[in-house]
């Protein structure tokens, strides 16, 4: 069972709460800096308000104590407001100290705003500030300013604690929200599907496994009716192989003893033609004919049964091989009815298994004869790593019903002399050999089969023909 640490639940969780958590930042950058704008400007208005005081006092001037005071209710070391035209008189106090830096409000930045805010965040020490800019009671007057920066830091860490607490309240709630929706509507469909899967691959005939029909439309919907149009066409096809396979294992044993009694009316065959009955001896060629196609139908049934096709692999020439296979092949043929002809062969070597590729040949050849053609054409084409064998045929095609399962096992020809694994037991020894055979075209004129086998880049095709009986 997937723990809840590793869960797709889990890590929706904490990336909903890290996403809104950087929304926060991204929110909390522009206010920190806000904030100190604010302090600030707040700071020149209660200047400009104690000048105004000093300004309205008899003669202008205040006493030591009053402006000790409105410097302490303001928060300075001096205050200096005035405009073009008057001169508010000047509070100081008696020590006053060196500024550190000046701050100019009249000419910040919003770049510059962030930049001073996070710089005063990040100052451990108390800086004395200059602090210029226009009174926001009357922006025709200019205050001056000698203040500590201790102050107004120590109220934006405060101001940064609030937010940061209220966007872990936010952040969580969020998630929450976000989990808790996102799990309804993703997750534990997500885990019924998943649960599903693995009930199915551990017992696929078990339908206790199906989740029930979903009327959703969205992607959800569509996996767990696609999921259950998988399991039924599985289970159909379970069902399909283990009947085959049964009936597999039944056809070997029947074809093993049927070969055996075939080989025996073989042997008596041979004894009846030498009977001296002329309708005997007439009886005697389509009977062994007969007995022929038993015996090539139980060995075709039996190799097609096999898991895979047995090579015996070895390297040589493709005209050493072709010279080894078209006599035989010509004789295993009616004789005078099918012509082989033969391109120039190319210099070229394969790895082939001769017995196997021989069975290629003779089945295309013998099916060629058997629709009627007079003519079996052999050529060959050679690229990089491909060896291609184009065998063509002058009979009346293939018709469009067998085209479409030519290569299906126990299709037959239409021509009542195949078993109809001819086809596809070629195609078997092809693949084995890791190439292809497929009917490139086929009409009233005959038909085009190409066969391509590995070869190393060593040759070329050559014009000319030669012609075998």
């Amino acid at each position: 069972m997937l723990g809840f640490a590793n869960s797709l639940s889990f890590r929706l969780l904490l990336l909903t709460v890290f996403f809104v958590m950087v929304a926060e930042v991204l929110i909390y950058t522009p206010s920190i800096s806000r904030y100190r704008l604010s302090y600030l400007q707040e700071k020149l208005a209660e200047g400009h308000l104690a000048a105004l005081s000093v300004k309205a006092a008899p003669d202008g001037m205040v006493t030591e104590m009053l402006a000790r005071q409105l410097l302490d209710h303001v928060g300075a070391y001096s205050v200096v407001a005035n405009d073009e035209s008057n001169f508010m008189p000047m509070l100081r106090r008696t020590e006053v100290p060196e500024p550190d830096m000046a701050v100019d409000l009249r000419s910040a930045g919003v770049l510059a705003l962030i930049l001073d805010a996070f710089d005063t965040l990040g100052q451990p020490r108390n800086r004395v500030l200059r602090l210029h800019g226009l009174s926001p009671r009357d922006p025709d007057i200019f205050v001056t300013m000698l203040i500590d920066e201790a102050p107004m830091r120590m109220e934006m860490l405060d101001f940064s604690w609030r937010i940061l607490t209220l966007s872990v309240v936010i952040s969580l709630f969020t998630a929450a929200l976000v989990f808790l929706s996102l799990r309804w509507l993703m997750v534990l469909p997500m885990q019924r599907i998943t649960s599903s899967m693995t009930a199915f691959r551990q017992r696929p005939e078990d339908p206790t496994s199906d989740l029930p029909v979903s009327t959703r439309r969205d992607e959800i919907g569509i996996a767990v009716r696609e999921l259950a149009d998988m399991k039924q066409g599985v289970r159909r096809a379970l069902r399909q192989n283990m009947r085959l396979a049964t009936l597999g294992t039944a056809v070997n044993k029947i074809n093993h003893d049927l070969r055996n009694m075939l080989a025996t009316a073989t042997l008596v065959s041979d004894r009846f033609a030498e009977s001296s009955d002329p309708f005997v001896r007439k009886a005697v060629p389509p009977f062994l004919r007969t007995l022929d196609r038993a015996v090539k139908l139980c060995s075709d049934t039996l190799n097609f049964t096999q898991e895979s096709v047995p090579l015996m692999t070895e390297r040589m020439t493709l005209k050493r091989l072709l010279d080894d296979m078209i006599p035989e092949l010509s004789s295993s043929l009616p004789e005078g009815q099918l012509a082989i002809e033969i391109d120039d062969v190319p210099g070229v070597s394969v790895s082939v298994d001769p017995d196997q590729i021989y069975r290629i040949f003779a089945n295309l050849a013998s099916n060629a004869s058997r629709a009627g053609a007079s003519r079996f054409h052999i050529r060959f084409e050679h690229d990089d790593g491909t060896l291609a064998l184009l065998f063509e045929d002058n009979g009346p095609g293939i018709p469009d019903p067998i085209r479409e399962k030519l290569f299906l096992p126990f299709q037959l020809s239409g021509n009542g002399g195949g078993s109809g694994l001819g086809l596809a037991i070629a195609r078997d020894i092809a693949r084995a050999h890791g190439g292809a055979l497929f009917l490139v075209q086929t009409g009233a004129t005959g038909s085009l089969f190409r066969l391509e086998l590995p070869c190393p880049a060593t040759g070329r095709s050559r014009g000319g023909t030669t012609r075998a009986a």
